[in-house]
């Protein structure tokens, strides 16, 4: 997690403008921001501050208008569509606020999926991964369960298994806990935080919620598509207090 190690995720001056009629709206103005490997990073802001467009960047499932996006040391603005899909399904992990599940498959089927794509396992070691990890997030009875047949914080837990299940280097969350009561939502980011302890997997994960950025190593704190500052979850605290009794 220290400075000396390169960062496994490295954004330079990137702006992103996006097209509506003929409108260019910019999400994204000259963000720079280092992400060094096993950090447990929260970028904080207001709905409509960046924080999908700056995931979707890392995730590789956008490009950036101008700057540099580099993940896991490659440029990718350099990479072809092929070597992107690649890197997407062996270095990066998603976890949706919408879950993003499969309605026809099973839990179990759901999770596996992504080792199927991959095709590096054969069917007992897919099944050996798939049912650790639904045994580390308590949902290993439910592996033949539907997604409509469980609540959303279930759902959310086959998520955050079906992100990990390829056992990525980077895992973003864009705000996982925001369909969730606070329990639940707790239940969430104590998960994250154990797979970032055990195997030193980054997470990146926005939220707006206050509480949720409190278990964060650093906030980074978006406004109007520009960085303000970074901080720790301490500082932001302290910043809601003073703001508060300023009112």
């Amino acid at each position: 997690m220290s400075p000396s190690s390169d960062p496994i995720v490295s954004i330079n001056e990137v702006t992103k403008d996006y097209r509506l009629g003929k409108v260019e709206v910019p999400a994204l103005r000259g963000v720079s921001l280092q992400v060094y490997p096993g950090e447990f990073i929260s970028i904080a802001g207001p709905s409509g501050s960046g924080k999908t467009t700056l995931l979707n960047l890392i995730g590789c499932v956008d490009t950036a208008t101008s700057g540099v996006v580099k993940v896991a040391g490659k440029d990718t603005k350099l990479l072809q569509e092929s070597q992107l899909t690649n890197l997407r399904l062996h270095t990066i992990g998603f976890i949706f606020q919408s879950f993003n599940l499969v309605s026809v498959l099973s839990v179990f089927q759901n999770v596996e999926f992504p080792l199927l794509l991959q095709k590096k396992l054969n069917a007992s070691e897919r099944r050996g991964r798939v049912m650790a990890l639904l045994e580390q997030v308590g949902l290993a009875g439910h592996a033949k369960h539907r997604p409509n047949e469980l609540s959303g914080g279930q759902r959310q837990r086959v998520a955050v298994a079906r992100a990990l299940v390829t056992q990525p280097q980077i895992v973003l969350a864009d705000e996982p806990t925001a369909n969730l009561d606070s329990v639940t939502g707790q239940q969430i980011i104590d998960l994250m935080k154990e797979m970032n302890r055990e195997r030193g997997t980054t997470f990146i994960f926005s939220t707006h919620d206050a509480k949720v950025m409190t278990h964060a190593s650093a906030v980074v704190r978006l406004k109007d598509g520009k960085i303000l500052d970074r901080v720790t979850p301490a500082e932001v605290g302290m910043a809601m207090a003073s703001g508060a009794e300023a009112h």
